[in-house]
């Protein structure tokens, strides 16, 4: 083994790459490259289906809400033009507001708890699919009988009585 000390920047920039290339291609950083592609592609899937299919039906129930417009108004300033006065556009005076917007965080907690709820739910069955497999595994093992070890004073009894045996011969 090399001592590091004697390495130069080159030896120890070509042991890097190599190190880096031995990393990209082993499978499971290409497993867990394609874990993050369906991921995206599912946490998109999960989105539409809070979206366009879960949060609708709920906003007409509640009275034709859209989740998206949901706020919270927590600030608000009129807007003045130069001279200081308020700029009101079409007989409506303007405003700068700053809102809590509670109906997209709604949304987004939507999101999480069913993406939660299905990795949950994949685990739970991989899991028990593991656990299965392994009592499957046991009961097929062939199962070796116990040989009971004869205790140490029983052997020396055995010992002595067959030494008397043969004495008596």
């Amino acid at each position: 083994m090399k001592d590091e000390h004697n390495l130069t920047p080159k030896m120890k920039g070509k042991a890097f790459i190599e190190g880096f290339k031995g990393f990209i291609f082993k499978g499971n950083v290409v497993d867990m490259a394609i874990g993050v592609i369906i991921g995206g592609a599912f946490g998109k899937i999960v989105t539409s289906l809070v979206n366009d299919i879960i949060l609708p039906p709920i906003g007409v129930l509640l009275g034709g809400v859209d989740f998206k417009d949901l706020k919270w108004l927590i600030h608000q300033n009129p807007v003045l033009d130069d001279s200081g006065n308020q700029v009101i556009v079409d007989g409506i005076a303007q405003f700068n507001q700053v809102f809590i917007y509670y109906g997209n965080f709604i949304q987004i907690v939507l999101e999480f708890l069913i993406i939660a709820f299905v990795i949950y739910f994949t685990l739970f069955f991989i899991i028990r699919k593991k656990q299965f497999e392994e009592e499957m595994l046991k009961k097929l093992e062939p199962v070796e009988p116990k040989v009971e070890e004869t205790p140490k004073d029983i052997l020396l009894l055995t010992e002595i009585r067959d030494l008397l045996k043969k004495d008596e011969k």
